[in-house]
């Protein structure tokens, strides 16, 4: 363990260090707040894209080795249903508590911002005009595995990944056993790997802070105090809720499981990218104990299906739109508007700021201004750090349970 608390603790430093030296440009130099931010970020965007480069091959590696394993189509059907199960209760909770708490708070009617133009989200309005049934099937099924690799689509990767391992089970040991063995040695020096990137963290953490802070500044939190406050105290009540149900499946294990996702939780939050995590909680989850083929097959299904901050975020920040603009929805046009929310959120995640084209998409359905979405951009980054977090949580707990549920979580983990 002594490795992982170093690099939490490089980490923390990072983040202490971002926050700092962003304050310090942004009141003492303000005129060169912009091309700095440009700069450092630059350390963020190195760190992401060195993860990135390694998801599609890792996805496609350990999903074949996984499923081509299993042998059993009954097991793969039977371990796919219970995380379904999982991802779609764990989503109805999840806007379930943003809805419920954001009627009962009304940020909206305390928060007092002035109505802006469109201009800042433009971009996502315009995302969202194309949002179509036609779309989702095309961003779910791959026309080229290539084209699906090159743009890190991991539902794609993960349909044809499927496919194919079972394809290999079923195609007799014989024919199947050297790539199997191959795609395995593959996965193993992928995670190899990671262990070289994350070492990278401390940097990425450093540059995507500084840049944020520097450009913002300090004053941001006191305009948007209320929504903060409201929306962290509500992926609190998210947290305890998933822990609970943590603790009732895996017992004081949980704890161990904390311990062990500890820093794939603070990158996911100091970086804004639960992507970013992926190939490192991999390695933690298989070293907790999860069988590697359950985790191979659950944990990217996760990254398309069970987004639990993001989810909880749609509803919430819907609702505080509405309220912002006077606009009152009766319970049945907002459970109307969770159900919507439940079917045009999944298969999505690979769409940059995936949750507010869907925000977007929502409030034009149901009457709201979809120029909204303005109002809430400036301190988008701030609650991205908190729906990241929560979104590796809860796919850490999916895969952990599934993986207790079928009887392949081993009671001693792996040493690091």
């Amino acid at each position: 363990m002594k490795g992982q608390n170093k690099l939490f603790i490089a980490i923390i430093v990072a983040l202490l260090l971002g926050v700092a030296i962003g304050g310090v440009v942004h009141t003492q130099y303000p005129e060169s707040a912009e091309p700095f931010s440009k700069n450092i970020k630059l350390l963020g965007t190195v760190f992401i894209r060195l993860v990135q480069m390694i998801i599609a091959p890792l996805v496609f590696t350990t999903l074949v080795v996984g499923i081509a394993k299993m042998s059993d189509i009954k097991m793969i059907g039977r371990v796919g249903t219970k995380a379904m199960l999982w991802f779609i209760s764990a989503s109805l909770v999840s806007l379930f508590i943003g809805l419920m708490l954001v009627n009962w708070l009304e940020p909206g009617h305390v928060t007092k911002l002035p109505i802006q133009d469109a201009a800042a989200a433009e971009d996502l309005l315009k995302s969202s005009k194309s949002f179509s049934l036609e779309d989702f099937v095309k961003h779910m099924i791959p026309k080229s595995l290539f084209e699906a690799f090159a743009t890190n689509e991991v539902l794609q990767i993960v349909i044809f990944s499927i496919m194919f391992g079972v394809a290999l089970a079923n195609l007799g040991e014989e024919y199947s056993k050297p790539v199997v063995k191959l795609f395995d040695i593959i996965a193993h020096a992928i995670l190899k790997m990671v262990g070289y990137i994350m070492w990278f963290a401390p940097l990425g953490v450093l540059g995507s802070i500084a840049a944020v802070v520097a450009m913002n500044g300090f004053k941001i939190f006191e305009v948007y105090a209320v929504y903060l406050r409201d929306f962290f105290f509500a992926l609190a009540v998210l947290w305890v809720v998933l822990l609970l149900v943590g603790y009732m499946v895996l017992g004081n294990r949980l704890f161990e499981l904390l311990r062990r996702i500890k820093a794939p939780l603070l990158i996911a939050f100091s970086t804004t990218s639960s992507e970013a995590v992926f190939p490192k909680l991999v390695e933690e989850l298989e070293k907790f104990g999860c069988n590697n083929r359950v985790v191979s097959f659950i944990l990217p299904l996760g990254y398309s299906f069970n987004l639990d901050g993001s989810m909880m975020y749609m509803t919430f920040a819907s609702i505080f739109i509405a309220q912002i603009y006077g606009i009152e929805m009766s319970l049945g046009q907002q459970i109307t508007m969770l159900l919507v929310l439940m079917l045009t959120s999944k298969g999505i995640a690979g769409v940059p700021r995936a949750s507010l084209v869907i925000i977007v998409a929502t409030c034009s359905m149901f009457g709201i201004p979809p120029e909204g979405i303005a109002l809430i951009l400036p301190i988008d980054h701030f609650c991205d750090m908190g729906r990241s977090m929560t979104n590796v949580l809860g796919n850490a707990l999916a895969t952990s349970a599934v993986s207790k549920w079928e009887g392949q979580l081993e009671n001693t983990p792996q040493k690091v």
